[in-house]
């Protein structure tokens, strides 16, 4: 080895392999004990990236250091370059060694480079910072992380999470404050994550956390408002109360975050409102399975707002809920629309009589006109309402984006659901929906890029695989599409996008059996995907019969027919127009109905 690679033995000599691992050894236990150190007393992370950059730039110098300087019992002297004082000996153990551990060492570090520049290439949640640019950070912004459970059997999360999503709900109500999004911010739970870094991902200035232990009737809540900056504790409280305190304590928490952050509220300061303390448990925990979004958690959360209802009959936010299950049932084909809307309409009625001025029964009422009734101008003016009485309540916004895409205002509607995505990146729903309106903007790539990111949120939710499926046979990728399609694991979707796909491909006797089948199964639901179909596949008249089927069994995608691109080829048909004319969805009638909220400047 010496006498093929004599500048490795020249180096070994001169020590240089021994102050490499010296100073590797010395420069890791530096960079860890920063980093532990940044938990009691919180680092900047422009510093901690200062000393990572200090230990890389460091390593170079440490070796021309080695090469030209040798330690002796003398002190540091220069080496001698002429010496030939074990020149030609060979390398020793320790030596080889240590070129294997300074080459473990740089092959870690330049996969470690990769891999970071491949994040932030690919961007996501946990880069906001490197995705692009971002407003001003709000000093009035606050996200509430999901509070943690502590209760003895450690099976009150639903309560812990409940009582997290109300509070942040309280607290967006305030128009002078910006909360972070309850799906963004419940993105960290279970994460060990610094919750400076939380803040700085989710672009707020405080972070409000804490815990519950809850026993029997006995309720202990535990909260904190941190500042993100320094990482410090602007305040924390212990509340030791029975559970019908639990919305005095909700008020007594937001009214302290208020006043800590300075805040000045303009009129009186919205509260909780109250229930029976049993109702309220039942209530959290329907919200809490619901949110999983599956048929069975829906059918759970039916189950569960209704025990909380047998307790509490005046809970309108009870009512609401159950409204908005039934409502997602019938979107998600899990229960037929004529049902689904008379149980739906039941339910928000109930609730309004109760509170004429709830906001969000007044939203629901709005998409229950939009999607289930078809009436965009009655819908329209439920949503004005429902955002003059809740102006800062974002989701309401975004809900009503929906209702801007089925007027045709496709731009608009985009925009909406973009800043609704940047302000709450790990939602599924949001990326899905987002992928609905690229769809219908004929933008079918975004579209498919939409809908995966959905399915990486969220595996399991439905439709989304079909939607993919859809926006490639829309493409002209029949192949891709049907591979797409067979993977929906929802199977009235997979049998509306089959027909298409094996027609696409020229298996026609298939493509009519999953016709005949989809018939048979779902034709009061699903009539006016089956004049879509019809519509791909050059079949005109059929489509025309079918939309006219649609109508009578009162389909509620017809809500979306001015936007549904499959109808593109029949829309220079003569009878297209006066179609439109009959259901109220000529482009007339739809550019006549004025809506225009926007999301810019809210919360």
């Amino acid at each position: 080895m010496n006498s093929r690679m004599p500048w490795i033995s020249e180096l070994g000599k001169r020590g240089v392999f021994h102050v490499a691992g010296l100073y590797v050894l010395a420069a890791w236990v530096l960079v860890q004990v920063a980093d532990m150190a940044s938990g009691p007393f919180p680092l900047p992370n422009e510093a901690l990236r200062l000393i990572w950059d200090a230990a890389l730039w460091g390593f170079p110098i440490a070796l021309i250091f080695g090469w030209r300087y040798d330690f002796t019992r003398d002190g540091i002297v220069r080496t001698d370059p002429h010496a030939e004082d074990d020149r030609d000996q060979p390398l020793r153990r320790v030596d080889y060694v240590l070129i294997i551990f300074l080459s473990l060492v740089g092959t870690a570090i330049f996969a470690a480079t990769g891999l970071g520049v491949a994040k932030i290439v690919r961007s996501g949640p946990e880069t906001l910072e490197e995705a692009g640019p971002h407003p001003p950070l709000a000093p009035n912004s606050v996200a509430v992380l999901p509070f943690a459970d502590m209760s003895p059997g450690g099976d009150q999360e639903y309560f812990s999470d409940g009582l997290s999503e109300e509070l942040l709900n309280l607290l967006a109500r305030i128009p002078q404050l910006r909360v972070a999004a309850r799906t963004s911010c419940f993105s960290f739970k279970g994460q060990v994550l610094d919750v400076t870094e939380i803040a700085r991902r989710l672009r707020v200035a405080h972070v409000l956390e804490g815990s519950i232990r809850r026993s029997g009737d006995r309720v202990r809540v535990s909260a904190q408002l941190i500042h993100a900056g320094s990482g410090y504790q602007m305040w924390s409280q212990i509340y030791d109360r029975e559970m019908e305190d639990i919305f005095a304590i909700q008020n007594e928490i937001a009214a302290e975050v208020v006043a800590q952050m300075k805040v000045k509220l303009l009129g009186e300061a919205p509260r909780a409102p109250q229930a029976d303390p049993e109702a309220y448990a039942l209530f959290l925990q329907a919200r809490h399975v619901a949110h999983r979004v599956t048929a069975d958690t829906y059918e759970q959360a039916i189950e569960l707002y209704r025990a909380s209802l047998s307790i509490d009959p005046e809970y309108a936010a009870a009512w609401a809920g159950l409204a908005r299950v039934y409502g997602n049932q019938v979107e998600k084909g899990l229960r037929p629309s004529t049902d689904g809307h008379r149980l739906a309409l039941e339910a928000v009625n109930r609730a309004l009589a109760i509170d004429p001025d709830y906001a969000e029964a007044h939203a629901e009422l709005a998409w229950i006109a939009m999607y289930l009734e078809g009436d965009l101008a009655e819908a329209a003016r439920l949503f004005e309402h429902a955002i003059d009485l809740a102006p800062n309540d974002t989701e309401i916004l975004y809900d009503s984006a929906t209702l801007i895409q089925d007027l045709g205002r496709m731009k608009e509607a985009i925009e909406m659901k973009e800043l609704s995505i940047a302000r709450d990146p790990v939602n599924p729903r949001r990326h899905y929906n987002l992928g609905n309106a690229y769809l219908f903007g004929r933008r079918f790539e975004a579209a498919i890029d939409s809908y995966r990111t959905a399915l990486t949120l969220s595996p399991e939710l439905l439709g989304a695989h079909y939607h993919i499926g859809r926006a490639l046979l829309l493409m002209g990728e029949p192949v891709a599409a049907l591979e797409e399609i067979e993977t929906e694991s929802f199977i009235a979707w997979r049998l509306v996008g089959l027909p298409a796909a094996y027609h696409a491909l020229g298996r026609f006797e298939e493509a009519e059996a999953t016709l005949a089948e989809l018939i048979e199964k779902y034709e009061r639901d699903a009539a006016f995907n089956v004049a879509y179909i019809q519509a791909f596949r050059g079949e005109t008249d059929l489509a025309f019969a079918w939309l006219e089927k649609a109508v009578r069994y009162g389909d509620p995608g017809l809500s979306e027919i001015s936007v549904t691109p499959e109808f593109d080829s029949i829309r220079d048909d003569p009878r297209w127009m006066p179609f439109l004319e009959k259901i109220g969805k000529s482009p007339k009638r739809l550019a006549a109905i004025e809506f225009h909220p926007s999301l810019l400047d809210r919360g």
